[in-house]
């Protein structure tokens, strides 16, 4: 009744209004009268006809065409970045591909409609504003990455190696500039302009992407690392003052017109440093978490950000300036910076930043360089880059006490341009001073110089290798040692796997050896904080291991690829045994989920390549999401994936054995029994175990050695209550995915749950 009486008043309600707006619009069109001109419909066109200009009309709308171009950007851009991390690659060099490809080189070239619909002339001025915005949020954060404390204590080398690494290109870069000035300048640019960003052009280095390949490699703890990374601040804090100089020399036309301005900007950096960096430092102190960051707080920075980017390019030394500068002010509080920088980097990085690759993109016509000539001169710019940079910083740093390797190393860091090179050939494209073919010219040379970074610090080490001290001869204990590696995400989770762990070694802490591995994301921002994060991260662990009086080895270390370096590190360390956790139940996640197999990527690649070569069926069940299947395929080591519940203790263990292979378990229900004094049941489920007379005997040698710590039971049905008693199950890889396939009820019930993959 209550129902019905839902319905009638719904439908009294939307059908008496109805009728009443119908009203409404019958009555107001008799007073068009007089108002409106008579409109008279052109019988020759139809309905169609004006559907279909009305839908032309609204997919040419400008906003349209930026909501189109800004998809299709942001697709390419993560496709080829993430092609270039599977070649351990900087994924900037697949976005600058990206751009290239979208661009007039190819896609204009070989698509030309295509390419005039979605990237029409008109439309290009929306798309270069709003990569500008990314590009002044990328450089606020840049400015905040920058530890200064870091180069006022470790300077002194630093500043000898940066002001060489950009001295020497400098002058190449002029040298360069004065044999090719009259053919390929601009008209109408002075040589001191075209001069100067030639020198600025060539003596740049990229100090994220360097940052991230530092930690990646894992050199952030070495002093060769650290010295690298404060080389590239000072390098980039004295390119962005150089850089400034040199806009206000362009923008003025004259040197007395430019000293005005720099004037300015001296004015300007003095007002930043000594008025508001103190007042950002009393509300940074203040509001130093995320719950007392709120939106007005937020509102005070990004109106400070924005207002310092006006007034710099205002002043003529470029907003990008005052965006930086705005970054390196911020409240030196790092827990401050840090809830900062997560706010930004994401829309920077994803959304905006890609805009900025692609409208870079648009501008290189590769297919201006048409003759020998242009090539040639082209491969010149490329080795003055890398002589001038490369050759420049390892100089210097072998001038200073480096060893040959440290300082090769150095140079091929240092020579890292990145997304860096581009906004400031970006500028001089928008100043007028590098022509079109100069401007595809020095894109081509950011490329080839970030993308030889990692193979020339491979060759280096494989020509140089680091000097190890003599290994001393493990002894036979050593070699016996019980090993296990656990690899954690989350520091509570951390703390379950940690006392698993213990439980297999808790009575020879001296025979066996744990060691907790945490991989961090990384990415070309946001290097400011990991030490804190490190630190945070392991320090659940070593309460723990505190309290069980268990010595832990910790192994952080940032990445691209979290699977595959947990799966490396357990190989190369020949760990017994490899823990993971899949930090959920099975059964989460919808069907679409299960069916497309999607986890914590939107689509993962390797997925949709195992179904086109046959390797796997896209509509299986997924046992476990495409992280632990890709761990478990790449480790060459026994895998235990834990699925906690909490678990506290192991002294109630519970092993069903399905099959013949799952007599491996009792392996791992001895160490229990010995190190834990587990209470163990094993569940002769089909049978296997009453038909193997040599399983029935191992299982006989375990009870004489261990009284009433061992079970066997015959029921063939697995109840809650007996569950419920239960602190760990064991389980083998295979009968674990069986029972998931076949939909086992009983899983549901069980208690954390340890699946063992040989």
């Amino acid at each position: 009744m209550n129902n019905l009486k839902k319905i009638v008043f719904y439908i009294l309600i939307i059908g008496g209004f109805s009728s009443l707006m119908y009203g409404i619009v019958i009555q107001g069109e008799t007073q068009e009268a007089g108002k409106v001109s008579e409109v008279v419909e052109k019988a020759e066109v139809s309905h169609w006809q004006q559907f279909i200009d009305t839908y032309h009309h609204n997919i040419t709308h400008p906003l349209a065409i930026l909501l189109l171009q800004i998809i299709t950007i942001i697709v390419v851009a993560r496709i080829l970045g993430y092609l270039c991390k599977k070649i351990r690659q900087p994924s900037v060099i697949g976005e600058i591909a990206a751009g290239i490809l979208l661009g007039p080189s190819f896609v204009g070239m070989h698509f030309p409609e295509f390419s005039a619909f979605l990237f029409p002339p008109q439309s290009l001025g929306n798309l270069q504003f709003l990569s500008q915005i990314g590009l002044i949020m990328f450089m606020f954060v840049i400015g905040m990455e920058l530890d200064l404390k870091v180069l006022k204590n470790k300077a002194n080398d630093a500043v000898v190696i940066s002001h060489a690494s950009i001295i020497i290109p400098f002058a190449l870069g002029m040298g360069l500039a004065f044999f090719i000035y009259k053919e390929f300048a601009p008209t109408d640019i002075k040589f001191i302009s075209f001069a100067l960003f030639m020198g600025i052009a060539t003596s740049i280095t990229a100090f994220p992407v360097l940052a991230r390949i530092v930690q990646e490699r894992g050199l952030s703890k070495h002093k060769l690392g650290t010295i690298a990374i404060t080389c590239a601040a000072a390098d980039d804090i004295t390119a962005w003052c150089l850089l400034a100089a040199v806009i206000a020399i362009v923008k003025a036309g004259s040197l007395m017109s430019a000293l005005y301005t720099l004037l300015m900007a001296v004015g300007y950096v003095v007002i930043m440093i000594n008025l508001v960096q103190p007042f950002l430092k009393r509300i940074g102190d203040k509001y130093s978490n995320k719950e007392g960051l709120s939106k007005p707080i937020v509102a005070v920075f990004f109106i400070l950000l924005l207002s310092s980017a006006y007034a710099t390019e205002v002043i003529g030394i470029h907003a990008l300036f005052g965006a930086f500068m705005a970054g390196v002010i911020m409240p030196a509080n790092t827990n401050f910076r840090n809830i900062f920088i997560e706010k930004i980097e994401d829309v920077a990085l994803v959304l905006l930043l890609p805009l900025f690759f692609v409208f870079t993109g648009l501008r290189t016509q590769i297919g201006l360089l048409n003759g020998p000539g242009l090539w040639e001169l082209c491969g010149i710019i490329i080795v003055i880059a890398i002589a001038g940079k490369f050759l420049g910083s390892a100089i210097a740093a072998k001038f200073v006490g480096q060893s040959w390797r440290e300082s090769l190393i150095i140079g091929a860091l240092m020579n890292t341009r990145g997304l860096m090179e581009l906004v400031v050939l970006n500028i001089g494209y928008d100043l007028g001073v590098l022509s079109p073919e100069v401007f595809a010219m020095m894109v081509i040379m950011a490329l080839v110089t970030t993308f030889m970074t990692g193979p020339a610090l491979d060759v280096i080490n494989k020509l140089l290798p680091e000097k190890k001290t003599p290994a001393v001869p493990p002894s036979i204990e050593a070699v016996s040692k019980y090993s296990i590696l656990i690899s954690f995400g989350s520091p509570l989770r951390g703390k379950s796997m940690l006392r698993l762990a213990h439980s297999f070694i808790k009575k020879a802490p001296n025979n066996a050896s744990v060691t907790a591995l945490h991989l961090s994301p990384s990415n070309e921002l946001n290097q400011f904080n990991m030490e804190e994060y490190e630190e945070e991260s392991f320090q659940p662990l070593r309460s723990e291991a505190q309290k069980l009086n268990l010595p832990v080895i910790t192994l952080f270390k940032p990445t691209q690829d979290l699977d595959t370096e947990i799966s490396e590190t357990a190989n190369v360390g020949n760990f017994d045994l490899l823990l993971i956790s899949i930090g959920r139940s099975v059964f989460e996640g919808t069907l679409l989920g299960k069916i497309l197999g999607f986890t914590t990527k939107i689509i993962n690649p390797e997925r949709l390549y195992d179904t086109i070569t046959g390797r796997e069926k896209l509509f299986e069940n997924t046992v476990f999401d495409e992280r632990t299947k890709h761990i478990i395929r790449l480790s060459k080591v026994p895998v235990g994936i834990m699925i906690d519940k909490d678990l506290d203790k192991v002294e109630h263990v519970f092993i069903p054995i399905f099959s013949l292979s799952d007599s491996v378990l009792l392996l791992y229900a001895q160490k229990l029994i010995h190190h834990s004094d587990a209470k163990v049941i094993i569940l002769d489920a089909t049978g296997v175990i009453k038909q193997n007379p040599e399983l029935k005997e191992t299982i006989r040698s375990i009870e004489q050695i261990a009284p009433n710590h061992i079970a066997l039971y015959n029921e063939k049905k697995i109840e809650k209550d007996f569950l419920e008693h239960q602190d760990l199950m064991l389980i083998s890889f295979d009968s674990w995915k069986k029972a998931v396939e076949t939909q086992s009820i009983w899983l549901s019930n069980t208690p954390s749950v340890l699946i063992i993959k040989p």
